[in-house]
């Protein structure tokens, strides 16, 4: 048998291990075991009614057939349109790209702008999914540092400081999985800004943007003086509940939006009808479904923030966007993903490992709140309770 692809040995990242202990936990749940399932972040809350019906309704007008590469002319309007209402600087459909969920996006865009070898500038920690990416396109990495200390936001300094001759891209995600954190709009227009005067790209994948409690999310478009070299990449997977519709977008200057185009054209040859047309009706009724599910999360969020606080020797960063609560365990085990694997065959909960996402966010471990509060507050009980039997 032939040797495979250097591409498939890149994309053997050893992410697997990150997930090993959700893996048992399903597995577990399978066989019947009582598991409180805390490790992922697909919402639990059902796709509005509404979206459902105009999904339906446009399968039976015949909404079945091949879609233009770079998306539906009204989805793509309609994600102009709402970009347009949020920022200052209008938006065009030729600035929108769809693609099937975020994480397709980022690939498409970061293929369109960079060569193997080339110097992208990254924050630790990240979404465990970017790191694929990065290995499949064959870049070269530079780790920019979120410490917890700092709430888990780089500052200016170090971005700046990470960037050399060879940087063609900078890549950010605010507000952050996994720590909830919201770069600010000076943070946000000042890095544009220095980016632009370097002619350095400036990615920025805002999939968690309607999902703000204590202080409103401000997009990079809306910061920054003007939209030259600055990407947004976006999608309905939090937002909308609709995670496995898999609808993203970027949005980007024109000419990139071309090329886009293109990588589209090849990879995917376009996103099905009639999910397009749900999702273009989605984006433009969707104030009060999202605002009731914003909600639902920020009670979850204060619910288990006040459990965690009723636990002895318990350190955690309280988010301001999401649906994940990171939870400093260091002071109970070494290793994040031990603490992890102890607890699930000691409680049946289920947490992902901090490790999963760099360096920074080692020695934590991520409490998803993406279930009733019923479930969440088992899960602070199995906590608890475990953290007890061990003696912490």
């Amino acid at each position: 048998m032939s040797a495979y692809s250097k591409l498939s040995q890149r994309l053997d990242t050893g992410s697997d291990k990150a997930w090993s202990v959700h893996d048992q936990a399903i597995e577990m749940q399978r066989q019947g075991e009582d598991v409180v399932l805390l490790s992922i972040g697909d919402p639990d809350f059902r796709t509005p009614e509404p979206i459902v019906d105009n999904a339906i309704s446009h399968l039976r007008v015949g909404r079945t057939h091949y879609s233009p590469a770079l998306g539906e002319l009204n989805f793509r309007r309609a994600v102009a349109d709402y970009e347009t209402r949020v920022s200052p600087h209008g938006c065009s459909p030729d600035e929108v790209a769809i693609f099937p969920g975020v994480t397709a996006a980022i690939y498409a865009v970061l293929s369109c702008l960079l060569d193997a070898g080339d110097e992208i500038i990254v924050v630790d920690p990240a979404y465990v999914g970017y790191m694929p990416i990065l290995k499949a396109i064959d870049v070269k990495v530079t780790w920019v540092d979120a410490l917890p200390e700092n709430d888990f936001l780089p500052t200016l300094a170090s971005l700046l400081a990470a960037i050399t001759e060879n940087t063609r891209v900078i890549f950010i995600n605010t507000p952050s999985n996994p720590s909830g954190a919201i770069m600010s709009r000076d943070f946000l227009a000042t890095l544009a800004e220095e980016c632009q005067k370097r002619g350095i790209w400036l990615v920025c994948d805002e999939v968690y943007s309607m999902f703000t409690y204590d202080k409103p999310h401000v997009s990079l478009r809306t910061a920054a003086a003007d939209t030259e070299g600055l990407v947004v990449i976006d999608g309905l997977s939090k937002s909308h509940a609709m995670s496995g519709w898999r609808m993203g977008w970027a949005v980007a200057p024109a000419e990139l939006t071309k090329h886009l185009g293109n990588f589209a054209a090849m990879s995917q040859f376009g996103c099905p009808q009639f999910i397009q047309d749900a999702s273009a009706f989605a984006l433009n009724n969707d104030e009060y479904y999202v605002r009731e599910m914003r909600e639902k999360y920020r009670e979850r969020r204060d619910t288990v923030c006040a459990r965690l606080d009723q636990m002895s020797g318990v350190s955690y960063h309280k988010p301001e966007s999401g649906m994940f609560v990171m939870i400093d365990v260091s002071h109970f085990e070494n290793d994040d993903t031990v603490f992890a694997q102890k607890l699930l065959d000691a409680q049946g909960l289920s947490l992902l490992p901090g490790s999963a996402f760099g360096e920074n966010s080692k020695g934590h471990v991520r409490f998803s709140l993406v279930q009733p509060i019923d479930v969440l507050e088992k899960g602070c009980d199995r906590l608890h309770a475990y953290l007890q039997q061990s003696g912490c």
